[in-house]
């Protein structure tokens, strides 16, 4: 391997990875946690759970967070996204701060300081108090108050040192996941309770983003959004189409308003058209057009193509937004086979060019982007190291998308990989594995670095390969 390096990066540039509270922390019932929905959802169903793990374990994080900082830092982490988990400091969602929390997340975050890796938080990663749930979660408009007095809490405890926040990640997840795919908990098929829950979860995220301007704190407050290009099979004008209202639908109902504070027209048309407006209360509209975001994050994982509808829908089933579209198999396309996802590098670089002409080259990162491989113990070599050289290729060649967007004038300002260890995956559990690190669930949890992990110091002390 020749030791010049080909793609240099700015500066300062944000190396390192991202994880959730839910997936990681483990002590799901410990130190006074109230219920999230995933505590409740395997509870009910722990069958929909691969292999029949759940939340309770995870990672181990809350004991083991000194450590796993310790590797971040030895692999080269300037920087790493976690999430506070709402029911954790919040046991109920609303009322009482739980003060052991308080202390496990002051002891977090003065651990990353001390080793020099920034902590950027996340608000709110698909984990509901269940508390709330129990009245409607993101359906019930009360949620979105008691969100933006959890927000505002947070700031207060951990602003003086935490510089980057996000306010969701990925929110068209538990719209899709919980109202029109069966996913994620409640497990509901209502495509107006659908809308009602984005819309409310963009109003939690403007509030959020006003109560941070108001505290007078210094640092940025941004969202990480799932961006997924919509590509049409062909340029006939149905095909476009297709993928013009796939993208209102999927990616610019949460980028638009986040960004420049008004909703795809597109989409609108289309939930009046269809009679599925949400409910809007007088003023919301201004707080979401005067609290846009001053970052972006960007996960991206695959793209979606698509292609016009060839069959008309079957009246009496539920209203879902393939009635505007039907998915395209690419002929010949790259895949992932354990994930079964496409690889489309490519993709990075289009969405960053689409936010530099379309969004006033917002400053943004790649907050999330990953490999999940089943069985990657069969890679593991005599010295216990699992040689994931797909990994390390597939980080690679997105790598290189980046650096042509930045040659070009992007404001990308990081990478982060999804995710630093081998962590719990929602009902997928830990089927799949997409860490830096490996974590060995049969010894208590034990981190190895991969070969991906090694490689990743060398890129971050070089600042480019």
């Amino acid at each position: 391997m020749s030791n010049e390096i080909q793609y240099r990066f700015p500066d300062g540039f944000w190396w390192g990875s991202a994880a959730s509270a839910t997936q990681t922390e483990g002590a799901a019932d410990i130190d006074g946690k109230g219920k999230n929905i995933w505590d409740h959802w395997y509870e009910a169903e722990p069958n929909r759970f691969f292999e029949g793990v759940g939340p309770q374990d995870t990672s181990q994080f809350y004991y083991k967070y000194k450590e796993d900082i310790t590797l971040m830092k030895e692999i080269g982490h300037n920087s790493f996204r976690m999430s506070i988990s709402w029911s954790r400091l919040i046991p109920n969602g609303i009322g009482e701060v739980n003060p052991k929390a308080v202390e496990f997340y002051n002891n977090v975050i003065n651990e990353f300081i001390e080793n020099g890796v920034e902590p950027f938080v996340g608000l709110f990663h698909f984990d509901m108090p269940m508390e709330l749930q129990n009245i409607g979660g993101w359906a019930n408009r009360e949620v979105v108050d008691a969100y933006e007095t959890y927000a505002r809490t947070c700031f207060e405890l951990f602003g003086d040192r935490v510089k980057k926040w996000f306010t969701h990640n990925e929110p068209i997840v538990p719209v899709e996941g919980g109202y029109l795919y069966d996913f994620h908990y409640p497990n509901e098929v209502d495509f107006g309770k659908a809308v009602q829950v984005g819309y409310h979860t963009l109003l939690a995220s403007a509030k959020a983003i006003k109560g941070y301007r108001e505290s007078g704190q210094d640092g940025k407050i941004g969202i990480v959004l799932n961006l997924t290009p919509s590509y049409p099979r062909s340029q006939h004008p149905a095909d476009v189409k297709a993928s013009i209202l796939a993208d209102a639908i999927f990616n610019r109902s949460f980028l638009d308003p986040s960004v420049k504070g008004e909703f795809p027209a597109e989409l609108v048309q289309i939930l009046k058209e269809e009679g599925f407006m949400p409910v809007i209360v007088d003023g919301d509209l201004d707080i979401i057009k005067n609290n846009t975001v001053d970052i972006l994050g960007v996960n991206y994982y695959q793209p979606r193509r698509v292609k016009a509808k060839e069959n008309m829908p079957n009246p009496e089933a539920p209203f879902m937004p393939d009635r505007y579209f039907d998915n395209y198999v690419m002929p010949g396309r790259k895949m992932n086979p354990h994930r079964g996802w496409e690889i489309y590098e490519k993709g990075i670089y289009d969405i960053l060019t689409n936010l530099r002409e379309n969004y006033g080259n917002i400053e943004c990162f790649i907050s999330e982007n990953g490999m999940g491989v089943e069985g990657e113990e069969k890679f593991r070599d005599e010295n216990g190291i699992i040689q994931d050289d797909y990994r390390i290729e597939f980080i690679q060649e997105h790598l290189k998308w980046v650096h042509k967007a930045i040659q070009e004038g992007s404001s990308v300002k990081g990478y982060h990989l999804w995710t630093f260890m081998d962590n719990w995956s929602w009902s997928n559990a830990y089927k799949n594995r997409y860490g830096f690190v490996s974590v060995n669930l049969n010894k208590d949890g034990e981190r190895t670095i991969k070969k991906s992990g090694q490689w990743i110091k060398t890129v971050s002390e070089n600042n480019g390969f």
